[in-house]
C-alpha cells in the first residue's frame, strides 16, 4: 500500500503538488460516498422488485460486509502490483460501476453474488484511498484524513439526495443507478489523475494475500468499533426511537436521522484543525465525552427535542473516530496497508451487527436499554483513545510526519 511504497526515482513534490493531491483525493472520498448514497435510497425498490421478504432482504444486505472483509486484504497487492494511483482508479471504477448490479438483479440468489461483488469493491477501493489518504497527510504534515471522510459522508448526503429525487419521481432504479453509476465512474476516473502515484520499489516483496491484521490494528480497531457500532445505531434507530420511545410524529422522527448525518458531516469537515491543535488522542477523549453526554440525553429525554439534541451530540462526538483510527493503524508498523486493512474489517463488522444487535437486545428488554450500552460503547472512547498515540515516522517524500499526538496528548 501507499504507506510501504515510494515513487521510484521520482523526486519529492512540491508543496502545490500535495494541495492538488489532497483535493484529488478529497473527490475521490466524495465519489465513493456518492455511491452508497444513491444505493441505499433505492434498496426499497430492489426490495419490491425481487419480491423479497424484510428476512430476505435482511440476509442480502449481509453481503456487502462479507465481501469487503474478505476483499480487503488484497488492496494491499493490488496497489503493490500496479502502484497506487493505477490501482485506486482501477478500484474506484469497480466500485462505481458495480452500482449498477443489484438493481439489475432479478431475485434472491442473483443479488447476494451482486451485492458480494459491490461490498468487494467497496471495501478495496475503501482501503487504497485510506492508505493513500495517510501518506498524503504525513507529506502534509498536517491533518486531513477527517477532512477526507467528511467529504465521504458529504458525498453520501448528496447521493442520498439524488437517489430521493429519483424515487419520489417514480424513475426505474436501474435506469437510475445504471446513469449514477456511469457519471461517478467518469468523475472518478478524473478525480485519481492528481493523487500521488505512488510505485513500490523493485527489490520490495509483495505483501502476502492474505494475513491476520497487526495486533496494533486489533487494538486501534476496537476503538474503531466502539465509535461504528454508536453510528450505526443512530442511523438506523434514531426515528424508531423517537417514534416508538417519545411518541413523535413519523416526520420529525425522520428529521433525526438527518440532523444526526449532518452533525457528523460538519464534525469530519471542521475536524481535521481540531486534531492539529490538540492531537488525536484529546480529540477523541473529548468527543468520546460528548457522544456519552448524549447517549446519556436520549434514554432520559422526557420530550423529543432533547432526544434529537442528544442524538445529534453523539453524532458530532464519534465523527472523528474511524478516520483518526485509519490515520493510527496507517502509521503503527511495518505494513500500514495490512493495517488499514485489518481496522477496516473490524469497523465493518460493527457496522454490520449494530442494528441487529440494538433489536435484539431492544426486543429482549427496551429500546432505551439498548442505547444504554450504546452510550457505554462511546464511554470507551474516552478510555481506550491513548491507543491513537502511535510513533510519527517520516514522509517517504522527505516531509516531517504529523507529530501532534507525541505533543499533545
Amino acid at each position: 500500500m501507499a504507506g510501504n511504497s515510494v515513487p521510484v526515482g521520482a523526486t519529492p513534490l512540491p508543496h502545490t503538488g500535495l494541495r492538488r493531491a489532497r483535493r484529488s483525493l478529497a473527490m475521490v472520498f466524495l465519489i465513493h460516498g456518492s455511491v452508497t448514497g444513491n444505493f441505499a435510497t433505492r434498496i426499497p425498490w430492489i426490495q419490491d422488485h425481487t419480491a423479497l421478504s424484510p428476512g430476505q432482504l435482511g440476509l442480502a444486505l449481509a453481503f456487502p460486509a462479507i465481501g469487503a472483509s474478505l476483499a480487503m486484504p488484497l488492496a494491499s497487492r493490488v496497489s503493490h502490483r500496479l502502484g497506487a494511483r493505477t490501482a485506486l482508479r482501477g478500484l474506484l471504477a469497480l466500485w462505481t460501476l458495480s452500482l449498477i448490479l443489484p438493481a439489475l438483479s432479478p431475485g434472491l440468489y442473483v443479488l447476494c453474488p451482486a451485492l458480494l461483488v459491490y461490498g468487494a469493491a467497496s471495501g478495496m477501493s475503501d482501503v487504497a484511498m485510506n492508505a493513500l489518504g495517510v501518506e498524503t497527510e504525513d507529506r502534509l504534515g498536517k491533518p486531513i484524513m477527517s477532512g477526507l471522510h467528511g467529504m465521504w459522508s458529504a458525498g453520501a448526503l448528496l447521493g442520498s439526495a439524488a437517489g430521493t429525487v429519483a424515487a419520489h419521481a417514480g424513475w426505474d432504479a436501474r435506469l437510475h443507478l445504471s446513469g449514477a453509476a456511469l457519471v461517478l465512474s467518469l468523475l472518478g476516473a478524473l478525480a485519481c489523475r492528481g493523487v500521488l502515484d505512488l510505485r513500490s520499489a523493485p527489490e520490495e516483496h509483495p505483501p502476502p494475500r492474505f494475513t491476520l491484521p497487526p495486533r496494533s490494528a486489533l487494538v486501534i480497531g476496537a476503538i474503531g468499533f466502539c465509535a461504528v457500532f454508536a453510528e450505526g445505531a443512530g442511523l438506523d434507530w434514531s426515528a424508531v426511537y423517537l417514534r416508538d420511545e417519545l411518541g413523535t410524529e413519523a416526520g420529525l422522527a425522520a428529521a433525526s436521522t438527518t440532523a444526526f448525518a449532518c452533525m457528523m458531516t460538519v464534525a469530519r469537515l471542521a475536524g481535521d484543525k481540531v486534531v492539529a491543535r490538540f492531537g488525536a488522542v484529546r480529540t477523541v477523549r473529548a468527543g468520546g465525552v460528548m457522544a456519552t453526554a448524549g447517549g446519556l440525553l436520549i434514554v432520559t429525554a422526557p420530550h423529543p427535542a432533547i432526544a434529537m439534541s442528544g442524538f445529534g451530540l453523539m453524532g458530532f462526538g464519534i465523527a472523528v473516530v474511524v478516520p483518526l483510527a485509519f490515520a493510527a493503524a496507517g502509521r503503527s508498523g511495518p505494513a500500514p496497508g495490512q493495517a488499514i486493512a485489518g481496522v477496516a474489517t473490524i469497523t465493518y463488522t460493527s457496522g454490520l451487527i449494530a442494528p441487529s444487535a440494538i433489536g435484539g437486545l431492544a426486543q429482549a428488554t427496551s429500546l432505551p436499554v439498548s442505547f444504554m450500552l450504546v452510550t457505554a460503547l462511546a464511554c470507551g472512547l474516552v478510555a481506550g483513545a491513548r491507543v491513537l498515540r502511535v510513533p510519527s515516522r517520516t514522509a517517504s517524500g522527505g516531509a516531517p510526519a504529523v507529530a501532534g499526538d507525541l505533543e499533545k496528548s
